[in-house]
């Protein structure tokens, strides 16, 4: 699929999906969401391919062309807002909510790669990323009250990363905050220099490629079904998903290369 604002690059199984509207900072808008929401049916559906989640696509790296990886909402996109009667903005929302969603939960992982700023929206996305690299000199900001609306859409991802009393404190004032203050939030993995940024995404994309893909899709899956429930409470999902992983092909496969003293088959060299 043709896309205008995405620019989607694939080397091998590893998928670079780069935001590309340099000129606005990769601002999202409706065109945006819906690429977005497009593109991660796609890629949802070669992760399925041939019946196992990662045959074909094993990770995504999320990046954003030019001098930002996403400064918040198109301002052109706001304006035509003004006019929207409280139906049209649902619908208009709930495209966008739709779009977080689909990328929060893609069986594979996704890696964001963050400099310069990540605001609003922005920071949205950094929220739905598995795993998040950041510029030392980037910039994070829930910004959205500065502009007399709320981060209600992104706020599900963002608190499950960075906390009720966090948001508290972020959401409400709007405040900008670097990438360290992230990192200690828990927004954000790695803080690096701007020239160490591609090596520390590529670290990780081939420590991701050592990892079986049906049980990173598994693991990623459970996480959200097990956060903040007593243990005596999902036993029985946690007995029976390692159970299940266990006897799968990838399961079988991981234990025995193990115990051969071998790397399994889905390793990259």
């Amino acid at each position: 699929m043709a896309y205008r604002y995405l620019d989607v690059r694939r080397e091998g199984t590893v998928e670079y999906l780069t935001l590309n509207r340099p000129d606005v900072r990769n601002a999202l808008n409706e065109d945006v969401a819906a690429e977005l929401t497009a593109w991660a049916a796609a890629a949802r559906e070669a992760a399925a391919a041939n019946g196992t989640p990662g045959a074909d696509l094993r990770v995504v790296v999320l990046a954003g062309a030019g001098a930002a990886f996403c400064a918040g909402a198109d301002i052109h996109w706001m304006a035509r807002a003004l006019q929207f009667s409280t139906d049209e903005n649902v619908r208009d929302a709930t495209a966008m909510a739709e779009m977080f969603d689909a990328l929060n939960t893609l069986p594979l992982p996704v890696v964001a790669r963050i400099h310069g700023a990540a605001l609003g929206g922005g920071a949205g996305l950094a929220a739905v990323c598995d795993i998040v690299v950041a510029d030392d000199r980037a910039l994070f900001g829930f910004t959205e009250t500065k502009l007399g609306i709320l981060p209600s859409i992104i706020s599900p991802f963002a608190i499950a990363k960075i906390g009720a009393s966090a948001a508290r404190e972020l959401f409400l004032t709007g405040a900008r905050f670097a990438a360290t203050r992230a990192q200690a939030l828990g927004l954000v993995h790695a803080v690096v220099p701007a020239d160490a940024l591609d090596a520390t995404v590529h670290t990780y994309v081939r420590e991701l490629l050592t990892a079986s893909p049906t049980a990173i899709a598994r693991a990623k899956a459970l996480i959200p079904q097990v956060a903040g429930r007593a243990a005596a409470d999902v036993r029985p999902l946690t007995s029976r998903t390692i159970a299940e992983q266990r006897v799968s092909p990838e399961g079988q496969e991981g234990l025995r290369a193990f115990l051969e003293k071998r790397r399994p088959t889905w390793a990259a060299e």
